[in-house]
Parts: structure tokens; sequence; C-alpha cells
């Protein structure tokens, strides 16, 4: 699979505003694309392979999707806090919106594949994702999480492949761009990965793993022109 990274005018891509990536489009060639295969249903998964995990009685009114107002109230203060504890908490709040996805099915199929991930029942996890974004192809949070569960298996082309689609969906995802620049990382792809952490940092200038990487990747590539 190729990864995209998207740049515009002389500064880094990921060191833009927090807006939609646009521009020149440089592909990795160390990815190559792989067919994804077909989402495998899981209608019977929660009842066979946890059946601990049957829907409740009564299921509650799933939340609204998230409003982008309240979204974009949110990442102007999570740009602006100087405070560590203060941006966690900004960011936390971030995070809720994101899991909003405004139908009880779809908020059901993420709590069951949390579920199975946390008992790294990996393959359950990805039954229920592949359908949650084959019903909802526009929810971020739920490409987002299949990338998580790919990540979690080794499966690097396939997370980087969710991970797109995520930042296409919502570009600001300080999460997604994070295990962009951890994959791109362990790759040997330094200065893709420098470029992922510092576009994370012009979203969540506190975020202390990405201050720390980018110091440490800034110095290695420092060291290695001289």
């Amino acid at each position: 699979m190729a990864v995209a990274i998207l740049l515009s005018g002389h500064a880094p891509a990921w060191a833009q505003g927090g807006g939609a990536l646009e521009g020149e489009v440089i592909e990795d060639p160390a990815y190559k694309a792989e067919p994804v295969p077909d989402p495998v249903p899981a209608p019977d998964v929660a009842e066979e392979a946890m059946p601990d995990m049957a829907p409740p009685a009564e299921m509650h009114p799933a939340e609204a999707a998230p409003s982008e107002d309240r979204l974009a109230t949110l990442f102007g203060d999570l740009k602006r806090a100087r405070n560590e504890r203060a941006a966690e908490r900004i960011a936390g709040q971030i995070r809720n919106e994101w899991e909003k996805s405004g139908s009880a099915t779809i908020d059901l199929m993420m709590q069951w594949s949390r579920t199975a991930a946390e008992g790294e029942k990996f393959d359950v996890a990805l039954d229920f994702l592949d359908q949650v974004v084959t019903m909802q192809p526009g929810y971020a949070e739920g490409w987002n999480r299949r990338a998580t569960v790919h990540f979690q298996m080794n499966n690097y082309a396939k997370s980087m492949a969710d991970i797109e689609h995520t930042l296409r969906l919502e570009p600001r995802h300080f999460g997604a761009l994070a295990g962009m620049a951890q994959i791109l990382r362990s790759r040997g792809r330094d200065e893709l990965a420098l470029q992922a952490y510092q576009r994370v940092l012009d979203i969540y200038p506190m975020m202390r793993s990405a201050q720390n990487e980018v110091a440490t990747l800034s110095e290695e590539l420092t060291g290695e022109g001289i």
C-alpha cells in the first residue's frame, strides 16, 4: 500500500494547520498496495465466539454524532493549552466526541470490538469493525479502531490503509497521525515519521510522547547529515 504524505508550500505537510491537507502526493515505495478482503459478516460472532457480549435487553439511545462547532472549539482549546494535564483533559473530550457515531447499533459493535481487542481476540474485533466501516463508512473512529487492531496484530500495511481512511475523514486525528508516525519509524522512514510527529504537535502541542520523538528524530537525522 502506498503511504500518501501530502505536502504544500515550504513547510512539511504535517506542520500545516488543522484543516484538510492539500497539495502534492508523494508516495512511499516501501509500502505496496494490498487488496483488503471483503468484510466478514459477523452477526453470529457475539453469540458464538463471545457469548458474554449479548446485547442488553434495552439498548440506550445513541448519542448524536459530534458537532463540528464543538470539535472546532475543543481543538482551539487544545492548541492553546500550556499545561500538560489540561491538554490531556481536552484531548479526552475530543476522543469522546469522535466516538459518537449517532447509531446505537454502531456504538454496540464498537463496544464489542473494544472488549474483544482487550481480550486479545483480534479476529473477533475485526469482524465487528468490518461491519462498522461497511455500515457507516463516514465514521472516522471506526476506521481508526480497525487501524489500531491491525497494528496490534502487526498488520502494518492494513493499519496504514485504515489510518489514511481516518485522516481523510478527520485530518486532525492526532491519534491516527501518531500511529502513522510509529509505523513509519518502525520501517526506518525517519524523515516521514518526523513530519508526522510535527503534524501531531501542530494539533496537540502538549503531547509529551510526540515532543520526545521529534527531539530524538531531529537529533538522529541531524547526525546522519553531518
